[in-house]
């Protein structure tokens, strides 16, 4: 039997992030993935910048930027008629490169540290995969799964994994084993752990493809989506490879279908191109009713699975990554308590429902705004009716706007209230979904500034958790009940009471995650019950 501190079951980008963070903290993993290779499917197109953030921490940021669609390229979404029709309303977004100067410019704490980046899965988990195959802490086992658990107690899993071809099983013991393995979870499915919301809310018939005929489609050059009320083009390298998401309205039955018509029915036209993959899928609104069964956790679309508007998906699953792997650090190095497990799933189910209420909400706009073309008539015409038509058109969707690429509320501003390992204050006021305001409050994430010499505060934070002290207020108690608890700490001195605006108080306790633990002007009375609150001992 193989003996391992933590086995990850499931081999994409959330496991494998969590394998890099896990390492990061010194901590060695197996990962198994029941395929042969990395994804070639068109899951994902966007990694946004708390994403990135998170990235920039395990030193494969400027990694996958490269593999990316190139920075200087836009984030525009353009709705249409059709491809050999009218451009209706463009909504217009910085590049990554005009990002990353707009986050130096307006250094008042309102940016992320990190600009988003336009970037497929079929990419990004590559880049994952060579750098999880680099690491020496982390056992990687593609063409491996997880079949069933052998126990799962209190003090540890056995679990049985079997070789994908070959049929072969053997038996891991670990003290902890993470469920990252997608919708269809097997761990969840073995542990009985239920899934709560909506089923099969909305499906689309995807068509992946390739065409050199950038004349037609860069007609308005090059664009991330292009839109009608039929479904999105999603522009995956502003080259050659695009992806059709064309929607399954009413009446609408997919094993009618081919991916032929359904391509060149949204185009408007016949046209060059190849096939990469089609299919029908259907998208579901869904949380795990928990995300921990004794040692065992979930993490990923292993927990939670929304509709792709917004782009909540995998970047939700890094932050269950992020959150995850120092959770578990703490409590194999002996430091964390128990309780942790528990903030673990309390913060990251909580934070899944807010970004699938946010993705209900926009989900809801793209409905209204597909009424409104099926409402608008001969959108095609041209004549003065027809310019008539599209003018209302445009002008409805500007009014509608399109909060699905500007929720930066949603993105930047969760918070963990109801986590047992924060130091809650009272009165916590309500997250704008919209506008992101960088804040201190007890369970938000640290926000981000340059610091004088131009370096990111974020990466003067030490590995685990950071005391951030403004002024010259005396932190000795602070730090001599971290020594007794031995709790790793580490003090930021940035003698900056100018920051205070931003920071909100003197002194802020900030957790590996980045998020706020605790904020006061001077010590707790008792900083030895605030510590062993906040490593889950309390």
């Amino acid at each position: 039997m193989q003996n391992i501190p933590v086995l990850i079951a499931g081999g994409g980008p959330v496991g494998m992030t969590l394998a890099l963070n896990l390492a990061r903290y010194g901590v060695r993993s197996m990962l198994v993935e029941r395929n042969p290779t990395t994804t070639r499917h068109p899951k994902m197109d966007l990694t946004n910048g708390r994403s990135m953030e998170l990235f920039h921490r395990l030193g494969i940021d400027e990694q996958l930027r490269d593999a990316g669609v190139p920075r200087e390229n836009a984030f525009d979404i353009l709705w249409v008629t059709n491809m050999v029709g009218h451009a209706l309303h463009r909504f217009h977004y910085p590049s990554a490169d005009e990002k990353t100067q707009i986050i130096r410019r307006e250094n008042d704490g309102s940016q992320g540290a990190q600009a988003p980046l336009r970037v497929s899965q079929v990419e990004i988990e590559p880049v994952l995969k060579r750098a999880i195959d680099e690491n020496p802490l982390v056992d990687v086992r593609f063409n491996y799964r997880f079949d069933e658990f052998i126990s799962n107690g209190p003090d540890g899993v056995v679990a049985r994994i079997v070789h994908s071809e070959t049929g072969e099983a053997g038996e891991v013991s670990c003290r902890f084993l993470a469920g990252c393995d997608g919708g269809g979870s097997r761990v969840r499915r073995r542990l009985g752990i239920n899934l709560a919301g909506e089923e099969n809310v909305a499906g689309a018939y995807m068509v992946h493809f390739r065409t050199d005929d950038r004349e037609l489609l860069q007609r308005w050059g090059p664009v991330y989506h292009l839109q009608n009320g039929g479904g999105t083009i999603i522009a995956q390298n502003d080259h050659d490879i695009f992806t059709l998401q064309a929607w399954l309205l009413p009446g609408m039955n997919p094993d009618d279908m081919t991916p032929e018509g359904v391509l060149e029915g949204w185009i408007g036209t016949k046209f060059e191109y190849e096939i990469l993959q089609a299919n029908p899928w259907f998208a579901h609104f869904v949380v795990a009713e928990r995300y921990r069964e004794q040692s065992t956790l979930l993490a990923g679309d292993a927990a939670h699975q929304y509709i792709p508007t917004g782009g909540y998906g995998m970047n939700s699953g890094i932050a269950d990554a992020a959150g995850l792997a120092w959770v578990l650090a703490a409590r194999l190095q002996g430091w964390g308590g128990d309780r942790l497990l528990d903030a673990y799933d309390a913060e990251r189910r909580n934070t899944a429902w807010w970004h699938l209420e946010a993705s209900r909400r926009h989900m809801g706009v793209r409905i209204r705004i597909s009424e409104l073309y099926a409402e608008a008539g001969d959108l095609l015409d041209e004549g003065p009716a027809g310019d008539a038509r599209r003018a209302e058109l445009a002008a409805r969707i500007a009014e509608l706007g399109n909060a699905e690429n500007e929720s930066w509320g949603v993105e930047y501003g969760y918070r963990y209230d109801q986590s047992p390992a924060i130091a809650h204050e009272a009165g916590a006021p309500a997250v704008d979904p919209l506008i992101y305001r960088g804040n201190t409050w007890p369970g938000a994430r640290l926000p981000h500034v340059f610091l004088s010499d131009g370096e990111s505060i974020h990466d003067r934070l030490g590995l685990f958790f950071t005391l951030v002290v403004l002024d010259d207020t005396d932190t000795t108690a602070i730090e001599e009940a971290a020594g007794a608890l031995a709790m790793p700490l580490e003090v930021l001195r940035l003698d900056r009471p100018d920051l205070r605006s931003i920071y909100e108080r003197n002194l802020i306790l900030v957790r590996p995650d980045q998020h706020v633990a605790w904020r006061g002007d001077s010590p707790p009375d008792d900083c030895r019950k605030l510590l062993s609150l906040v490593c889950g001992n309390g």
